[in-house]
């Protein structure tokens, strides 16, 4: 079990259970932070529904909970306004009011459509994160980040709020498609390159281990990366500045997405190929030594076979202004500087970031 603390007004603490068959206690683990019965919603994707949603339900309703379940579509398409107000109309329907819990059984797009609904439900109400892949257990589900996508970039809309516990069941992953467990997997290489080592260390030595999805692999990394998680949000819940690292591979990883709407890359494999733009840049700029730009570069491209690039780099350049991170017309970027250390820069110049993008394209290709 991970805390995650935020010295908040007031201060917001919360567990994260990495712990195999734990999501069949969630109604035990639930019931021991609000005690006495009440409605619970269970926002859930139909694939994911079909593998653990009668062992959750039973769960919820053992604990004495009354327990709907709220279907929405998969994939980032979907993570939209239109998702939330539908999934708002049911749960009025079905008598929700502000003692309801909603409890979000998925990914990152389910937990994060979820979050921003429980944000906004009444003016806010209670939710628990159930995530099922291995980016939400190791990165998405913990933080307090909710939001939604517009047509112009990913996660414009979106608000900070906790969830009430976070149910990460590493057996859960057992039933994963193999390229959306590899994808996740980036999200762990990500905590190893911007803050611990150890992390990086591991996935080096123990490849065959993590890929055969061997569960005490899968364990370490997991709580691994949520400690890391769990240290930069507390240390900074709001992004304005610690919090920043976590972006390490996303600023070039999500105009992908957005260029090619959502349809090519999983999102961890456009933050794969995020971190390898990253990583050289970083040498090109002579922030990093050519040798741990290699080494990253190798590392991802050792987990799994990345989908082909085929957007040019001027065009990523232009959609780079619309990503959230950018501020005052400046695209920042985090880029490595050594093993468990990055730097915030915010003087990339375009053509660095397009010949990254062309390089990427040509590495795709071979």
């Amino acid at each position: 079990m991970v805390a995650v603390e935020i010295p908040a007004r007031p201060p917001q603490r919360y567990a994260v259970h990495v712990e195999r068959g734990s999501l069949l206690r969630a109604g035990e683990l639930i019931s021991g932070l609000r005690p006495g019965r009440g409605s619970a919603f269970v926002v859930t994707a139909p694939a994911v529904r079909k593998h653990w949603g009668d062992s959750l339900t039973a769960s919820l309703a053992a604990a004495g909970l009354k327990v709907d379940v709220l279907e929405m579509q998969d994939g980032e398409r979907h993570k939209n306004l239109d998702t939330v107000s539908s999934l708002a109309t049911r749960m009025v329907q079905r008598g929700a009011d502000r003692g309801s819990l909603v409890v979000a059984l998925g990914g990152g797009v389910v937990g994060d459509t979820a979050g921003l609904l429980a944000s906004l439900f009444m003016r806010g109400v209670d939710y628990v994160q159930v995530p099922t892949t291995v980016v939400a257990q190791l990165d998405a589900a913990i933080g307090g980040k909710t939001g939604v996508n517009l047509a112009a970039g990913k996660n414009l809309l979106g608000t900070f709020h906790h969830p009430l516990l976070v149910i990460a069941d590493p057996q859960a992953l057992a039933t994963l498609p193999e390229r959306e467990f590899r994808s996740g997997l980036f999200e762990a290489m990500k905590c190893g390159v911007i803050r611990s080592p150890e992390i990086f260390g591991y996935m080096e030595e123990n490849r065959e281990r993590i890929l055969q999805r061997q569960v005490d692999a899968i364990e370490w990394l997991t709580e691994a990366s949520v400690k890391v998680k769990a240290e930069v949000v507390a240390a900074d819940e709001r992004e304005g500045g610690l919090r920043r690292i976590l972006n390490f591979g996303h600023t070039i990883g999500h105009a992908l997405e957005a260029e090619t709407g959502y349809k090519q890359f999983l999102h961890g494999e456009a933050v794969a190929w995020g971190m390898v733009a990253a990583s050289l840049i970083s040498s090109g700029m002579q922030r990093t030594g050519a040798e741990l730009a290699r080494r990253i570069i190798s590392q991802v491209l050792a987990y799994a076979p990345l989908p082909k690039i085929e957007v040019k780099g001027k065009r990523i350049a232009r959609r780079l202004q619309a990503d959230k991170k950018t501020r005052n017309g400046v695209v920042h970027f985090v880029l490595p500087v050594e093993l468990g250390r990055v730097d915030i820069v915010p003087d990339v110049p375009e053509r660095a970031v397009v010949q990254a993008v062309e390089e990427l394209r040509y590495l795709s290709s071979v």
